[in-house]
């Protein structure tokens, strides 16, 4: 079996409610408030700039000059994605400050805190395994949204941004390159890689839900 098919086999479930998440069903028919999309814009803004580090680690720890380049640029991208598709979404959303006047909230604190963890202390492979799912769940969901889009502006400009063909090429890199790694792990690598991957795959519908719930620190 492929690595990305026992990835997926895993995850599937978890796709699954990502998709009927009250978040996701309203971001798609419109009804979404804007007060969760706000959230989920500042949160999202500080989780890019934590991933985009996590991207670069990757990027140190790549085997082929190649995949040093390919992971380098998206740590670049995700930077860029941070800085202009979300200050034209606060620009639009409005809300008291900005960004940086925002805490980090707990679900993405959780998250990047494993995410780091993880690319920092395991393997290429593991690094692989814990950053593939924001890549790959926000292709699936954007592809399938993308489908009907939004009748909201706002939320059809952010679904073409991830159902769009050069996101859909990125993720199509990643998982050929995942694809080629897993022929070469040991059972016991390979079950790490699938359990970051099942780990982030579920703070990917977590993180939805916190927008959805306007999760704030509890004291």
């Amino acid at each position: 079996m492929k690595l990305t098919d026992e990835l997926w086999a895993a995850a599937e479930p978890v796709y699954r409610q990502i998709l009927d998440h009250p978040f996701l069903t309203g971001l798609a028919d419109g009804t979404l408030p804007r007060a969760a999309f706000r959230h989920f814009v500042v949160q999202d803004s500080h989780y890019l700039r934590d991933y985009a580090r996590a991207l670069a680690v990757c990027a140190a720890k790549a085997p082929t000059d190649d995949q040093v380049l390919a992971f380098a640029n998206d740590a670049v991208g995700a930077i860029a994605a941070e800085r202009q598709m979300h200050a034209e979404f606060m620009s639009a959303l409005g809300g008291p400050g900005g960004v940086d006047a925002e805490p980090v909230l707990p679900t993405t604190r959780a998250y990047t805190s494993y995410l780091l963890a993880t690319v920092y202390g395991g393997s290429f492979a593991e690094a692989l395994g814990a950053v593939l799912p924001c890549y790959w769940i926000y292709a699936r969901v954007g592809e399938e949204l993308a489908r009907h889009s939004s009748p909201e502006p706002l939320y059809a400009k952010w679904i073409a941004a991830y159902g769009g063909e050069e996101f859909q090429q990125v993720v199509r890199r990643v998982l050929a390159l995942t694809d080629r790694l897993g022929e070469e792990l040991s059972p016991t690598e390979r079950a790490r890689v699938l359990d970051h991957f099942t780990t982030t795959s579920r703070y990917e519908w977590m993180f939805w839900d916190a927008a959805w719930r306007g999760e704030t620190w509890p004291v």
